[in-house]
């Protein structure tokens, strides 16, 4: 799961594990998986269904949520007045395992694939293997107007809109008041800093909390750093292989700074290195709770758990939130982008027809709003943000609204999975971090790997 180890709450964006490459290149795109993929199909857990009489039926495979997904299908089903009714198949909670599961499946040009759920990073691999239906330019203008920048551009491929923006998400910066308050800082002061930020909370002993484990959360936290700090891990991606790799620069050495720094100070967690989002928000709930960057999923959590008494009433009433830190004061930051983008099997039998017709009615505002009301997984359209009933459920909805504006997403590239592991390979554990080495030497093996030089 991603954006938080908590069903419903997962982003898209940090909780995937690095597992095998499951690389496509540079072979005939997808040809090597479909047979060894065909047979793996059959162990791997995934069940399809057959219709009911003459209803043709979609199958949608989703990521685990609260049902939110499920209540939608059922809600789009209804109105398509009998032309068709979606079923759902929930996912994997971990998404490289929904990674490999949807990779099984489409490899084996499986024709009751009809709709899924896909990490944005996961957009470009399954387009350059040819597993995705592309929309065409009247599809595309219709799922990209309004829809916040980085969900189409991480959601488009050499040019051609893959998969539609469903939800979005972005981390941002969650404080205990009093806790700024005894450090005699406000976070949410134009050009609040990571330096700041880790100086104050040292200097109260307070904490910092972030998402250090060896895996995607921990790559969402390095992306976001070198792009707060003007720079890019990866450029060129179409070039495949020869890729720009850019992180061994003053950006990607400013962002190395940082994590040492934090990791390296009483600020930081003593299990930083393992980890994940509700371990960070279990140490801002603690005695030295201060500051963390984690992702939208943590209102409803606090609530829900100060309700059922897992943590004390008082603790969401001291919850503030404020932008992204700034790596340096006079540059905005570039928080974390996240989400689930809508997908097309490319071998559905209803590709070109209702299954394009259940993503217009998925990704419709009404429904965006919704869902989001339903699960606490923010839409993918700006306007939604400004509607009277979402702005009272999310006092920091705005705040939200404008961190997905000004996110940045991973590297969009076919080989996403190759080069996320590859910088965790060589960045972990945090305090191992040096700017005078970590860079490069990621740079030189991120390089190796694409090139089958090194293994993961």
């Amino acid at each position: 799961m991603s954006e938080g180890a908590r069903s419903g709450r997962g982003d898209r964006g940090g909780r995937a594990r690095s597992g095998p490459a499951g690389r496509t290149r540079p072979r005939a795109p997808g040809r090597t998986l479909r047979g060894a993929a065909a047979a793996a199909l059959l162990a791997g857990g995934l069940t399809a269904c057959g219709g009911d009489g003459g209803t043709p039926t979609l199958h949608w495979y989703i990521n685990p949520d609260n049902g939110g997904q499920a209540r939608l299908a059922e809600a789009c089903t209804k109105a398509a007045g009998g032309r068709y009714r979606i079923v759902t198949s929930v996912l994997p909670n971990d998404a490289t395992q929904q990674r490999e599961q949807l990779i099984r499946r489409l490899a084996a040009e499986d024709d009751q694939l009809d709709i899924m759920s896909l990490d944005p990073v996961f957009v470009a691999e399954a387009a350059n293997a040819g597993f995705l239906r592309p929309f065409d330019a009247a599809e595309a203008q219709r799922f990209t107007k309004g829809v916040f920048p980085a969900a189409v551009q991480s959601s488009t491929w050499k040019g051609r809109l893959y998969a539609a923006p469903f939800w979005a998400n972005t981390q941002i910066l969650w404080y205990r008041k009093s806790a700024a308050r005894k450090a005699g800082v406000d976070p949410t002061a134009p050009g609040f800093t990571w330096d700041q930020m880790i100086d104050a909370a040292v200097r109260v002993n307070l904490t910092v909390g972030a998402q250090g484990d060896k895996y995607e959360g921990y790559m969402v936290w390095i992306n976001a750093l070198v792009a707060s700090a003007g720079g890019r891990i990866i450029s060129a991606a179409e070039r495949g292989n020869d890729a720009s790799i850019d992180i061994d620069s003053p950006a990607g050495r400013e962002a190395a700074r940082i994590i040492r720094k934090l990791a390296r100070s009483k600020a930081a967690s003593p299990s930083l290195s393992t980890d994940i989002e509700e371990q960070a928000r279990s140490m801002l709930n603690g005695p030295r709770g201060g500051f963390m960057v984690n992702w939208g999923y943590i209102w409803r959590a606090e609530n829900d758990d100060a309700e059922h008494g897992v943590i004390d009433k008082s603790i969401p009433g001291d919850l503030g939130w404020a932008p992204y830190p700034r790596v340096a004061a006079d540059r905005p930051s570039r928080p974390p982008f996240g989400g689930i983008e809508l997908g097309i099997g490319a071998f559905g039998k209803y590709k070109d027809t209702h299954a394009v017709d259940a993503v217009r009615c998925l990704t419709a505002p009404g429904n965006m709003k919704k869902y989001m009301l339903d699960s606490g997984n923010p839409a993918a359209r700006p306007e939604v943000f400004d509607d009277p009933e979402v702005q009272r459920e999310f006092p920091m909805a705005t705040l939200i609204r404008d961190s997905i504006n000004a996110a940045a997403p991973r590297p969009i590239t076919p080989y996403y999975t190759d080069v996320s592991a590859a910088v965790q390979r060589r960045w972990h554990p945090p305090a191992s971090v040096n700017p005078q080495t970590t860079p490069r030497r990621s740079a030189e093996f991120v390089r190796a790997v694409l090139r089958d030089e090194a293994l993961l």
